[in-house]
Order: structure tokens, then sequence, then C-alpha cells
């Protein structure tokens, strides 16, 4: 079985980031445990990494509706129409920011992932808006749009 840094990432935060249980295990204890679920070294490594480099904003201070956002070309080979598209319709509603969008962009890109699948956006998204302070209504709307669409697609 063929897993990579998202599916490590989705573990963790399924298992440890969103739950109630504040008490964390240390990096070793978390790196073993990864490892006998069946994670590779180097996965689980590339996914502690993506972690510590995630990006807090400050908040906005100026007008959003001044920003135009253009993809670069290697944004777009790794995000289709779809994630553009959803990406925009996060920021029209108000569940990113312009800083936030970034750090989207940001940590999508960081990944080990050719292409971008929108459902693999939107667990970033959730994960990008869990450790943004102040963004906990956009964080539950992101969390209930997730989960929503995984309900619709066991069903």
């Amino acid at each position: 079985m063929k897993e990579n840094v998202i599916d490590v990432l989705l573990y963790l935060f399924e298992n440890y980031i969103d739950t109630e249980n504040s008490s964390q295990p240390d990096k070793d204890v978390l790196e073993l445990e990864l490892e006998q679920v069946g994670f590779q070294e180097m996965e689980i490594h590339k996914a502690l990494d993506w972690l510590d480099n995630m990006t807090v904003v400050s908040p906005q201070t100026d007008n959003p509706n001044t920003h135009i956002r253009v993809f670069s070309e290697s944004e777009i080979e790794r995000l289709d129409i779809h994630c553009r598209g959803y990406l925009l319709f996060l920021e029209q509603v108000g569940v990113l920011d312009v800083e936030t969008r970034e750090v989207v962009i940001e940590r999508v890109l960081a990944l080990d992932s050719e292409e971008i699948d929108l459902e693999q956006l939107k667990w970033v998204v959730l994960m990008v808006l869990f450790y943004q302070p102040g963004r906990e209504v956009a964080y539950a709307w992101m969390e209930d749009l997730v989960f929503e669409d995984l309900e619709a697609v066991i069903h």
C-alpha cells in the first residue's frame, strides 16, 4: 500500500490534533506509532516537518476586496480548476481570508504530490484553519463541509 504525506497528516489530524484529549505523545512515540500503523519513515518525517512549518498569520488589516490572486504555472499544474475554484469560493464566503488562502496554497505546494485533488485540498484547508488563531468559526464551517461531503460519499 502506497501511503503519502497527506495520509500521514490525515491520520495525525484525526487521531491527535482535532481531539478533546489534550495530552500529546512526544515525537519519538508518535513516530513509532506511525511506523507500527504502516507508514513509511520518510513520509512520517515529511509530515511532521510539514506540521512544524505551519504558518500562523496575523489578522488582516486592509480591504480584502483590493486583492486579486493570479496563480503561477507551477500552482496551476498542481491545483486543477476545481481546486482553484474551491479556494475562490471559500474566500468569497469568508472561510478563507487573503493571508489564510496563501498559507493554504503554500502548505498544499509543500506536499509531495504532483497533483492535489479537491478532497486533499479540503483537508489541508481544515488543518490550516485549525492552527489559525481567531478562525474558529471558519474552522467549524469548513469541518462541516468536509464531513458532510464524507457522509454523502458513504451513503
